[in-house]
Parts: structure tokens; sequence; C-alpha cells
């Protein structure tokens, strides 16, 4: 019976998304891996996963958020926290602006504390639409605040990294969030806490070489691009070719470097399982 009301209503709000014009169901769109075509209400179903090849496609922050937290237990935490121009870089605010209007955010990190499964937990969660999901000031700053705010109240932390690395307009102010973030983390486990780092594509530069390489439990999304160079880089730097899916989740699956890799549609499931193993705060 839970399961037909469930179906039930994901059709009504499905359908209310259709009336208000949010989901244009006859519009096509084309899978960035496969090439192929499939409906936007196909693409809303699933998660923004590719119906057909199974591709996971970059998802905003919020949504996220509202696909793995119970309802009506999200809390934003450091929701004022704005980027700052050190620097004075030439356009940097202009184009901050811009982001801002295009995206409703304030920077490329989403902090908030809610319960999955029942269970309480602080999240953080990088959106690659802002700037990539680059690391400047507050990025770094609001993953030290939500570290800290999870080591006060004894709460698990969870963070979902997708990030082009370190904020090149912010220039040696970027780089000191690795440090400071890794500190933070650092200081969480030496309490206790437990520290889920959750991959997903593409997460590269001063973010892997930093807080998203340092979990109790390291898990990423199907195919997301993880390292610090990029593949070309690698190739030009070394002069050699590398392996066949360097980089990506599957071969650091393979490599010990993962724990698992989590479906979108399972994260929730997954999380909870976790927090419910790990209910004491103890690391894993």
């Amino acid at each position: 019976m839970n399961y037909f009301f469930r179906q039930r209503r994901d059709r009504l709000l499905t359908y209310q998304a259709m009336r208000e014009g949010k989901i244009p169901t006859a519009r096509k769109v084309p899978c960035p891996q496969c090439g192929e075509d499939s409906s936007a209400l196909d693409w809303s179903r699933n998660r923004q996963v590719c119906p057909r090849c199974g591709f996971h496609k970059p998802i905003g922050a919020y949504y996220r958020l509202s696909i793995i937290l119970d309802p009506g237990t999200f809390q934003e935490l450091e929701e004022k926290l704005e980027p700052a121009d050190p620097l004075n870089f030439p356009g940097y605010p202009a184009k901050l602006a811009v982001r801002e209007e295009e995206t409703g955010l304030r920077d490329a990190a989403v902090a908030a504390v809610g319960k999955i499964m029942g269970r309480k937990a602080v999240c953080v969660v990088l959106d690659s639409r802002f700037f990539m999901g680059s690391m400047g000031t507050a990025v770094g700053e609001k993953v030290t605040r939500a570290a800290e705010y999870a080591t006060r109240r004894r709460l698990p932390l969870i963070i979902f990294a997708a990030s082009g690395g370190a904020r090149m307009q912010e220039g040696i102010f970027s780089l000191m969030q690795m440090a400071k973030t890794a500190a933070a983390i650092q200081r969480h486990q030496e309490k206790g806490g437990l520290y889920i780092s959750c991959l997903t594509h593409p997460t590269t530069g001063g973010v892997t070489a930093s807080f998203a390489s340092l979990g109790d439990i390291m898990l990423a999304e199907p195919g997301a691009l993880i390292g610090f160079a990029g593949p070309r880089v690698i190739e030009q730097t070394i002069g050699e070719k590398l392996p066949q899916g360097f980089q990506r989740a599957e071969y650091l699956l393979d490599h010990g470097f993962l724990d698992r890799i989590v479906p979108r549609d399972q994260w929730r499931a997954v999380l909870g399982q976790l927090l419910a193993l790990h209910e004491g705060g103890g690391r894993a």
C-alpha cells in the first residue's frame, strides 16, 4: 500500500509540474554521453540520470538535498556567507552577480542540517553551476563551519563534492582553504565524528586534494571524474598514455580509493544505512 500511494503521489506531483510549465514534456534532451534523446519528463522522473545509458548529469545543490533529506527536516546553515574579492580581480564582482542571478546561490556550496531516514546529519553540497563548484574563501569557510558545527553537536558530516578545484580569481586565498578545510575535518574525526565523502562528477583540483579525499567512508556516483589534474595534463606531463577509464569512479573503486559506487536513486538508502551503523558518532 505504501508503494501504491507513493507512486500515486509522484504522478500527481509530476502532473502538477506539467501544468505549471516546469516540465515541458514535448522537449527532447540529448544525453551528453550516449547522444540519445529522451524527454525532459523522463529525465526529471529519473532524477537527471539518462534513461538510456545511465549517465549521471550534474544536479544543483538544493535539488540533491531535496532527494536525500527527510521532508521537512532541512535547515540551512551559514546561508548569508558570500565570496569576497581580496585581489580586486578584474570583472570578478560582475561575474559573481551573474552567477547569483542565474542560480539563486550566494556561492558554490550549500550547507544544511537535516535527517536522513530519521537520523540527523550535517550535509554540504557543492554546486557545479556556480563557477564550476570552485573553492574560494566563502566555500572553504562554509565547509569549515559546517564541520565545526557537526563536531560541536556530535553529528555525522556528509559532503557531496563537485568542483573544478580552487578558484583562480581569489588566488592564494583560495589555496589556503585546502589546509583550513582539511584541518577542520581532522578535528572532527579526532573527536570521534564520522565523515562520509561523496564524490560526484567532476571532483578535481584542490577540492580533491583536500577535504574530498579525507572521508572515513568514500563514495561516488557512477562515471564521476575524480582526480587532481585532468587526464590530458597528466599525459602531457609524463609522456605516456593513461589506462582506459583512468580517474573514473569505477577505476578508482577497483584500485582501492573508493568504498562503493552509489547510483543516484540509492543515495538516501545507502546513507541512511551508514548512519544507522555509526549512530554512536564513531569513525568507520
